[in-house]
């Protein structure tokens, strides 16, 4: 009998993410830091309005990009947010969560063999969804040391004539690093010099606590070279919504969208009524979400510096990216044994590429009172640790 598996999708590595989470769901007492999903309900009147068009039997297919009501929000949005204007029949796709849009952003754009950068640390999806377009997956290895930022250099190393795509994964998960404005100028000079097109995955915009999220498509002849990924999810809350959306060129939208026709028909129903809501009257709930997750990231940042424990200042998502390198073990044996021994959930920086190695990613989408405990256990772990290598 014939191999009835194709060898591109069987060699792409299972997300390193979830393996520990599978031990953490059996273990009594363990305190989970790892899943990037807030601990927030849905706000109540987003909830609402999904009930309520559950209600009124607005329960059939919408059109394939969107409700056009949806459309003109998340347009409006973009207007109101960065400054740019989309059209909303013609220029916003609807979808089933950000992560489809990466997807179907890389089909559409990439034929065989085109070279697509990922900057990594970064979302585990990346690199599968461009092996998975036929793409070439070129690794730019963000460094601690420029606070996990992209700099114009690096990706003047990796460019080659066969270079198509640029990843742009920022508010960046794992490392909460973030893009300013002038970095952003400086990456848009090496992209319109060697003719590139940007895929941004900015599902992390709204939780930045330095100042105000800055789209690379604000910027000057950006826009027409630019995919903007967002959703609903972190923003709202509304992970198991599966909603996100597409925003870019025509040329580009048509593409995707017909992908999406034959892949996926639209994005929930219900959903969609719902996101119009969050849209209209959401801002204050982000508003509220995001300074308790920056209590948090705050908290966080205190107990690692009473640990002593390296860990530069994110000022987006909610993510902490501590360096344990100091314990002389890789990032994998230090969550393993983290777990074992303290019931503390973390995941190891190796999980988002290679250049994770020496660093854990710890989520604070969790209250005070569990941060604090595993803080407490994290700080145990780290003492032992230390009196071990004196030992």
């Amino acid at each position: 009998m014939r191999d009835p598996l194709a060898k591109k999708v069987v060699d792409i590595k299972p997300s390193g993410i979830r393996k520990f989470f599978d031990i953490v769901s059996e273990m009594k007492d363990a305190i989970s830091l790892g899943v990037g999903e807030p601990d927030f309900d849905t706000p109540w009147h987003i909830r609402d309005e999904g009930i309520y068009a559950l209600e009124q039997g607005r329960t059939f297919y919408t059109s394939n990009a969107g409700l056009k009501e949806l459309r003109t929000e998340i347009s409006a949005y973009m207007e109101r947010s960065q400054g740019i204007y989309y059209d909303p029949l013609k220029q916003v796709l609807v979808t089933v969560g950000g992560s489809e849009g990466i997807d179907m952003a890389l089909r559409a754009m990439c034929d065989p063999g085109d070279e697509v950068l990922i900057p990594q640390p970064s979302y585990v999806s990346y690199e599968p969804c461009a092996v998975l377009a036929g793409a070439v997956p070129v690794i730019i290895d963000l460094k601690a040391e420029n606070e996990f930022r992209l700099t114009a250099r690096e990706i003047e190393e990796a460019v080659t004539e066969k270079t198509k795509v640029l990843i742009l994964p920022f508010p960046n998960n794992p490392t909460g690093s973030i893009m300013e404005k002038a970095d952003l100028e400086a990456v848009a000079e090496v992209v319109l010099k060697h003719d590139l097109y940007i895929i941004s995955d900015e599902i992390y915009g709204e939780l930045t606590y330095n100042g105000k999220h800055v789209s690379i498509a604000s910027i000057p002849g950006m826009a027409e070279r630019t995919i903007l990924i967002n959703g609903f999810s972190k923003a709202y809350a509304m992970t198991g919504w599966r909603l996100g959306y597409a925003c870019g060129p025509e040329k580009i939208i048509t593409q995707m969208t017909k992908i999406h026709q034959f892949a996926i028909m639209c994005a929930p129903t219900t959903s969609q009524y719902a996101a119009v809501e969050a849209l209209r009257n959401g801002d204050a709930d982000i508003a509220a979400m995001r300074e308790s997750y920056n209590r948090r990231r705050r908290f966080l940042l205190n107990a690692f510096k009473e640990m002593g424990i390296e860990c530069f200042e994110p000022f987006g998502a909610f993510y902490v990216f501590p360096c344990i390198k100091e314990f002389g073990m890789t990032s994998d044996e230090f969550a393993n044994r983290l777990l074992m021994e303290e019931k503390v959930a973390a995941v190891p920086g190796t999980a988002f590429g290679d250049s994770g190695e020496g660093f854990l990613r710890i989520s604070y989408a969790y209250s005070l009172e569990r941060l604090e405990e595993a803080m407490k256990r994290l700080s145990r772990f780290v003492e032992k640790l230390r009196a071990e290598k004196k030992a």
